[in-house]
């Protein structure tokens, strides 16, 4: 009797591990004020079957509408989007429970925050109204100094509604991490800075800039996996650039857009990520669009429309991948829900599963480890 009690407890183990693998937790930033949200939600999330389950929230975090995970997974940090009062926000993350407990919290010395990045070292923030970027020293307890450095972007485009003064849309870090790139929907412009992460106040240094398109407003942007290459999104006219990368330099080699070609209504350029095998980038876009472009990577670099598919709901304002590229999930803002995509890995494509989380405003989403 015990041999087979043996292979049972083994099976057993390793179905147990097996399942344990497949686990992971999926961050939610939400806007607070527009419905009844708590700010940061926590779900399991199971990167093989796409089920997922409600695990833990905070309480009255004002508008975490993006977040950012420290490397060793023991802290999140999140902008508190809030106009000239803004914060930035510390977070100890107990990921087994699913738990967020804040630390601290600071000015984010300028207006709305949109994203935010972290190392050992430092969070940098961009504050989309405020025009600048925000760098923070890391404590050792995971809190937040002052800020240490304040960035000013000046100038204005051509779209006199959304480009009246600079806009700060992203900060992004390049793949070796001597520079980071920022994009400012307000001015046209990528900036280039070199990161100097143990400097006292100039952490960054102004390398290089890069004007784009009048009135295109360049919103995010991604790294290919080799690093070699840049895929900038822009939100006002849709398009699609593709930059090769060297050493803080961008030089173009393409541009395609993620407009159907019969596609006649009001739009708004979101979000762009690559798939973890590195030969698919996706995009989202809002206003009348509410799709999801996908296109494959050639070798070149260069981009080969594969298709849209429905976000099947309004406002895809931000959207990530699971890390085994099982699953595309996106965040619908406008109909308070974050939507399950199948990811074909051989074509790329999308296919609904018919799973969704409803929840107020989802704005980020970002995966832990359990």
């Amino acid at each position: 009797m015990k041999k087979p009690f043996a292979v049972l407890l083994l099976i057993f183990l390793f179905t147990s591990v097996h399942a344990q693998k497949n686990k992971l937790n999926l961050l939610i930033g939400t806007y607070t004020q527009s419905c009844d949200s708590k700010g940061i939600y926590v779900y399991d999330f199971d990167s093989n079957t796409g089920d997922f389950s409600f695990k833990n929230a905070t309480e009255k975090v004002l508008n975490p509408s993006y977040l950012t995970v420290s490397k060793n997974n023991n802290f999140v940090y999140s902008v508190n989007e809030n106009g000239t009062e803004s914060t930035v926000s510390s977070f100890s993350y107990n990921s087994a429970r699913g738990k967020l407990d804040l630390i601290n919290k600071q000015s984010s010395k300028g207006a709305d925050p949109c994203y935010i990045i972290n190392d050992d070292k430092n969070v940098i923030v961009a504050n989309y109204s405020g025009g600048t970027i925000s760098v923070f020293a890391k404590n050792d307890d995971g809190s937040l100094a002052e800020a240490k450095q304040v960035i000013q972007h000046y100038g204005k485009g051509t779209n006199t509604q959304r480009q009246e003064g600079p806009h700060v849309h992203m900060v992004h870090f390049s793949p070796d991490k001597k520079f980071v790139l920022s994009n400012d929907l307000g001015n046209d412009k990528v900036y280039s800075y070199a990161y100097n992460p143990n400097a006292e106040h100039t952490v960054l240094e102004l390398k290089d800039s890069t004007s784009v398109k009048s009135g295109s407003g360049p919103r995010h942007l991604t790294f290919s996996n080799d690093g070699k290459f840049v895929y900038l999104l822009q939100e006002l006219d849709g398009t699609l650039k593709v930059f090769s990368y060297s050493n803080g330099t961008l030089t173009k080699i393409d541009e395609t857009t993620i407009l159907a070609e019969d596609f006649k209504g009001s739009f708004s350029a979101a979000d762009i990520h690559i798939s973890p095998d590195g030969k698919f980038l996706y995009a989202s876009n809002r206003g009348e669009a509410n799709n999801i472009t996908i296109f494959e990577i050639l070798k070149n670099g260069k981009l080969l429309l594969k298709g849209q598919t429905s976000s099947l709901g309004k406002g895809p304002r931000n959207f990530t991948i699971d890390p085994t590229g099982n699953f595309l999930v996106v965040a619908n803002q406008y109909t308070n829900d974050v939507v399950i995509f199948k990811r074909n890995k051989k074509t790329g494509l999308l296919a609904d599963t018919g799973k969704k989380i409803v929840l107020c405003s989802p704005v980020c989403l970002v995966f832990t480890k359990n």
